[in-house]
């Protein structure tokens, strides 16, 4: 049988192989020359669709659609009475506008699968979610029915596919790839347990998630979800490596995100599914902030808006000449910097959130500092100095402004992160004060 496999597998091969040589033969020789450009072999990737280009709000009538399956499950199923509540107060986050981010999550695949877009989620844990707050799908724990409550938004054949894959980051990265690419209308993605173990899939990352499209011409909407952050979990739980991700990104090819609220999360994975242009899409996932109350959203900013490549700072209490230093940021620190500012009172300091790395948001980032015409540019990360968006930002956001930018980060490291939970804080502590330091 397995002999029988293998010649089954290799006859396939010879006849792609065959297929491939009469396609190359038949050209039609009429075709124009190629241009000197492409007679160099330089490819000009299209550029991405501008996220106000794409309708990716949706109406409070989708919004309870989708909450209703969290609630109303199939007659006689029986949920774990731990699970119960958590379902339950999906319905209450809307009401309160407090929606968190598996709900927000929850609120875009739901709403993708209503616009008749199929939806692929593989993953390590991912049916569940590794810190227990997905629950895409909920298992009986009397029969052991598995079931999906999203089924219930299906819409023009569309359909939710969501399975927990092996610790085999290379075959199930490269496997999502390549349905990715037979699958460009649907909305395609591969979790992380941790954002570390993508390692294990680095080779489909660089020769084929990053230069795809420029070696072969061959599009992939797929999307990487990382979970990323410093919390003392140690080097092996602590960074999806940012940085390596940020030297591949060149000619527009990837977007690459660390994002900080619900609702922006939402609204970009409604863009890469709505978006005319494929392309892969690399989220920089939160861990302890998937139940932070302060990064928590409005149901409004789900049923209007847009995805925003920067936040601008709008506390009141800061005045343009006020402010002596504008610190740019990214992810998870964006609310230790918050907390510090609100613990001490400070006015002189702005906080500005890069939510894009990728594809770099100059015009957004310039608009978001140009009145604090007096103010120094700092970039703050918990990551170690050569870690983390600092390498790239140092030389393209610093270009791209025309004026330098100072770095706050851990000092240069050989590891991600610290292996003691009690060294993580004092770090912590420390980077945050010396953000706000004068000098």
């Amino acid at each position: 049988e397995a002999e029988g496999a293998l010649r089954n597998y290799q006859e396939q091969l010879e006849k792609v192989f065959r297929e491939t040589r009469e396609a190359a033969e038949n050209i039609d020789e009429t075709i124009e020359p190629a241009s000197e450009v492409e007679q160099r072999g330089e490819v000009t990737l299209a550029p991405q669709t501008p996220e106000r280009d794409v309708v990716t709000a949706i109406t409070r009538e989708t919004v309870d659609r989708v909450v209703q399956t969290q609630l109303q499950l199939p007659d006689g199923f029986t949920v774990h009475p731990r699970l119960a509540p958590q379902l339950q107060r999906r319905a209450q986050m809307v009401q309160d506008d407090t929606i968190d981010w598996a709900m927000g999550e929850t609120l875009a695949i739901g709403s993708v699968l209503s616009d008749g877009i199929s939806v692929r989620l593989a993953g390590q844990d991912s049916r569940r979610g590794t810190f227990g707050q997905r629950h895409m799908v909920i298992i009986d724990r009397k029969t052991g029915w598995a079931y999906k409550p999203l089924k219930r938004c299906y819409e023009k054949g569309a359909k939710l596919y969501v399975y927990d894959s092996p610790l085999s980051e290379f075959a199930a990265m490269g496997f999502e790839y390549g349905y990715s690419v037979a699958r460009p209308e649907a909305l395609v993605m591969w979790e992380a347990q941790f954002g570390d173990f993508a390692n294990g899939a680095q080779t489909i990352i660089d020769e084929f998630l990053a230069p795809g499209e420029q070696k072969w011409g061959q599009q992939s909407g797929l999307v990487l979800l990382l979970p990323h952050g410093h919390e003392g979990q140690g080097p092996d739980h602590s960074s999806a490596r940012i940085e390596r991700f940020l030297q591949l990104c060149a000619q527009d090819n990837m977007t690459i995100a660390n994002l900080t609220t619900p609702a922006n999360y939402f609204h970009l994975l409604r863009w890469q599914a709505l978006s005319p242009v494929r392309r892969p899409l690399v989220v920089f996932t939160p861990k302890s902030m998937l139940r932070l109350k302060a990064s928590a959203s409005a149901t409004t900013d789900f049923t209007s808006g847009h995805f925003n490549p920067v936040y601008p700072d709008t506390d009141d209490s800061l005045t343009a000449d006020g402010v002596r230093r504008v610190l740019l940021c990214s992810g998870k620190v964006y609310y230790d910097l918050l907390k510090y500012r609100e613990e001490t009172g400070q006015t002189d300091t702005a906080i500005v959130r890069v939510e894009r790395l990728y594809p770099l948001p100059t015009n957004e980032t310039f608009r978001a500092i140009a009145k604090y015409v007096q103010a120094e540019l700092r970039w703050v990360q918990e990551e170690p100095a050569n870690q983390g968006a600092w390498p790239f930002m140092g030389l393209a956001l610093t270009e791209a402004l025309g004026q330098p930018i100072r770095p706050v980060s851990r000092p240069a490291s050989s590891a991600p992160a610290t292996g003691s939970a009690h060294a993580h804080d004092y770090e912590q502590r420390a980077l945050v004060e010396r953000a706000f330091t004068a000098g």
